[in-house]
């Protein structure tokens, strides 16, 4: 018995021990990291901006919500002109693989295209198609070929101190 009682007072010993407070904080305390991305990272421009853009079934044409999504980035790109990007043009996996990657390189350079007319410098965009060969939604339905339909832009060799 006494043995019992002399557990349960160990016990409660180390659960108060562990319920006391940490010792004060000193007066040096680590900087403040900002909140959210890195400016002009590729977080960033998913984030505050949106990387893709979509397209209707077997079309190459930007809608007016893709317009958009892409002015948006040419405000950004302008913001930050050290910032190099790639876009990716994409399909859904209809069609044979030849044709699907040159839909994807019609796609891509559609969204290149905009963005240098909106005053971006083409030298500062890379494009490629990957056809079929990189969904980002799976299924054989309207709702994932839909989203596989697309253009993606993604920031190339991003450094923030050259910010």
């Amino acid at each position: 018995m006494k043995f019992r009682l002399i557990g349960v007072f160990a016990a409660l010993a180390l659960l108060s021990a562990c319920a006391s407070k940490p010792p004060a904080a000193t007066t040096a305390t680590a900087p403040a990291v900002a909140p959210g991305p890195a400016p002009g990272s590729e977080q960033d421009l998913v984030q505050n901006v949106g990387d893709r853009v979509f397209f209707a079934f077997d079309q190459s044409l930007l809608s007016s919500e893709a317009q958009a999504t892409l002015d948006r980035q040419s405000a950004w790109l302008a913001k930050y002109p050290q910032v190099k990007v790639l876009i990716a043009g994409n399909c859904d996996d209809r069609g044979t693989e030849e044709y699907n990657l040159a839909l994807g390189g019609r796609r891509a350079n559609a969204a290149r295209d905009y963005l240098v007319a909106k005053g971006v410098d083409g030298s500062r965009i890379q494009t490629i198609s990957y056809g079929k060969d990189r969904p980002v939604a799976l299924g054989d339905n309207e709702q994932a070929w839909a989203q596989n339909r697309n253009a993606i832009t993604s920031v190339q060799g991003f450094n923030p101190q050259a910010q």
